[in-house]
């Protein structure tokens, strides 16, 4: 796996009284897509298998920092007017 990885965190969705959130995971050739809390790669382009075990290892260390950065996304602010 390369050195840097690019990472980003959706907002919270809720359905069905479950809220989740989506991080993705690139390094400019191959993608990811994981869903927190569950800490799983639902989506892959490219990663191996040892790869993707590594992403859902740092999710898993990482949720309670993941989890408030997601919660601190609001979508429709840049929507709005300042």
């Amino acid at each position: 796996m390369k050195d840097t990885i690019n990472m980003s965190v959706s907002q919270v969705f809720a359905k069905n009284g479950e809220r989740y959130a989506f991080v993705s995971f690139t390094d400019g050739k191959k993608n990811a897509e994981g869903k927190i809390p569950e800490c799983k790669i639902i989506s892959n382009n490219g990663f191996e298998k040892e790869e993707i075990t590594q992403l859902e290892d740092y999710m898993e260390r990482e949720l309670a920092r993941l989890k408030r950065m997601a919660a601190g996304i609001n979508v429709m602010r840049a929507f709005m007017e300042p």
